[in-house]
């Protein structure tokens, strides 16, 4: 098993530039066997340190830092910080991995990005793990990211940001401090007299220009691109979330790829994949036969 993970970068098309996106990879890079790990809204590839050690030995896993969060360039215009332009940027890191075949863990943003490019004709996803998210996002919990995403946060240091983190991200479950530690520092980044936020905060413009009718329209594609996936999919929910409902993740198992549910009491949104029995539940779907 490989702790630390190389650092590699990927270009993305912008229109009228070109950026960089990071990514983060375990295991043996000329290993056949991918697995993806695509973050949400406001975090990074990092987040899943715990998870792609676990897998390490099986797969080569690379979680990219999506443009604009971790070490990624920043956009220079902010509409291009929207789902099918992140689609776009896995196709190139899809070619830069030269694999045939992928598996797929994507966290609440991470999994609409995997539900979007796994409706594409030939697109080379196996299995896909959607975590606590789904066709059907509630408003209740877009108005809860949509109040802190996009404030500028500054604080004296490492011990200082991770208490706000915790008090805002309560919904992620119980961890232990080393735990919470190792989930925030990722986050942060030196400012000069401190730390502040790792992304840039203009990813919030085109998040928070979504109104109801639009976040409606938005489900009725996401249905769409729901029923065409051609691969299997697990559908991990925090039993608390506030972002995906148990009448929508209970829809999942009826249409479509027919999802496979696991629940984790104690948990909204979103399970942090960090606790043994998360791990282990992507493990099992994943290496199963």
């Amino acid at each position: 098993m490989n702790d630390s993970p190389r650092l590699i970068h990927v270009p993305c098309l912008r229109p009228g530039a070109m950026y960089r996106m990071a990514c983060w990879e375990w295991g043996d890079p000329a290993n056949d066997r991918v697995l993806i790990c695509v973050h949400g809204l406001t975090r990074q590839g990092r987040d899943f340190s715990t998870l792609a050690r676990a897998m390490s030995s099986e797969y080569r896993v690379v979680c990219p830092d999506v443009l604009g969060r971790g070490h990624s360039d920043w956009l220079h215009d902010s509409a291009g910080y929207n789902v099918p332009f992140y689609v776009s940027d896995m196709v190139n890191l899809l070619a830069r991995l030269n694999a045939r075949e992928v598996d797929w863990v994507g966290t609440s943003m991470g999994g609409l990005i995997g539900l979007s490019l796994g409706a594409l004709a030939n697109a080379p996803l196996r299995r896909m793990v959607l975590n606590d998210v789904g066709p059907t996002i509630e408003g209740e919990g877009l108005q809860r990211i949509a109040d802190y995403v996009g404030v500028p946060r500054h604080w004296a240091n490492e011990q200082e940001a991770a208490a706000f983190l915790h008090d805002i991200s309560e919904s992620f479950g119980p961890h232990t401090d080393e735990q919470w530690m190792e989930i925030c520092r990722p986050q942060l980044r030196p400012d000069g007299e401190g730390v502040t936020l790792h992304y840039d905060l203009h990813i919030a413009d085109v998040f928070k220009q979504l109104t109801p009718a639009v976040a409606q329209a938005g489900s009725a594609a996401l249905w769409q691109a729901y029923d065409a996936l051609r691969c299997q999919v697990l559908l991990l929910r925090g039993a608390q979330s506030d972002l995906l409902s148990r009448e929508t993740a209970q829809a999942m198992t009826q249409r479509g790829p027919r999802a496979r549910v696991v629940e984790f009491e104690g948990v909204g949104h979103a399970p942090m994949l960090v606790q043994l029995d998360q791990v282990q539940a992507v493990r099992e779907f994943l290496l199963s036969p």
